[in-house]
């Protein structure tokens, strides 16, 4: 597992940068009514796609939560006054407080099923009645854009994947939330060349791989002898999910049998 407080100084360069971020806002804006007012983003990282909500959608007011410190704290000057070091499980807010809740790349890094389940619940608590959560689904699926790279990585220990999209709308449900639509937007920069993705293979990116395992040594040697080693291979496609909180809150949740965009 990558630790993400070191890793905040590099982690805008090393994943596409704005080019993306403006990929990923724009695509989470798409699936959020225009009268929302309050969101939150959760897991908000450097701040890099929250800034960008306000300056699309004007009138949004945005609070970012990271755990990170050194996250936090880039995010900080980014979004003076709006950014808070919490853990998503236990948000720092009372009930319905937001039109929208977003969580991009997090669900897939939870450690166990009832971590979704809490988070999910809490952006479910923080929503006021007819707001939206959005979130990335199959975030490890969508880095296989069936390239040689993945060809070598298909070998590989697969760990549990916490994010399937079945799943997270089940869990959605739990919490009386209902589909509200879908969307997909390009991951612009993250395309994994043979080198870049040894790189990542030496610094934990892949959980199942160990940094100096012998298995992760022997993965390492078999993309080092691919072709074009700095030639980045096509840009994975992300999914996101959005799930709307009824108008009236369903007395201990469920999903009501009204129809969803899903």
């Amino acid at each position: 597992m990558l630790d993400y407080d070191e890793e905040a100084g590099r982690y805008d360069a090393s994943r596409g940068g704005e080019p993306r971020a403006a990929a990923a806002a724009q695509a989470v804006l798409d699936l959020i009514p225009p009268g929302a007012r309050d969101l939150l983003d959760i897991a908000c990282g450097t701040g890099i796609v929250t800034r960008r909500f306000p300056a699309v959608r004007a009138g949004l007011r945005v609070a970012g939560v990271d755990l990170a410190p050194s996250m936090t704290r880039i995010a900080a000057t980014r979004l003076p006054g709006t950014v808070v070091r919490a853990d998503s499980r236990h948000l720092p807010f009372g009930d319905a407080r937001f039109d929208a809740a977003v969580s991009v790349w997090l669900l897939h890094l939870q450690s166990a099923p009832e971590d979704v389940r809490a988070l999910v619940g809490e952006c479910a608590r923080v929503l006021r009645p007819g707001g939206v959560y959005v979130t990335t689904v199959d975030k490890a699926a969508s880095h296989n854009v069936g390239s040689d790279i993945d060809a070598v990585l298909s070998a590989r220990p697969r760990g549990p994947v916490r994010d399937s999209a079945a799943d997270v709308a089940a869990c959605a449900a739990e919490h009386g939330l209902v589909p509200a639509g879908r969307t997909v937007f390009r991951g612009h920069g993250q395309g994994r060349s043979p080198r870049r993705t040894i790189a990542d293979l030496r610094r934990g990116w892949f959980v199942t791989l160990p940094p100096g395992s012998p298995l992760a040594d022997a993965f390492a040697a078999r993309l080092a002898a691919l072709p074009d080693q700095d030639r980045p291979r096509p840009d994975p496609v992300f999914r996101l999910r959005a799930f709307r909180k009824p108008p009236t809150s369903l007395a201990g949740g469920g999903n009501p049998t009204g129809t969803g965009d899903d």
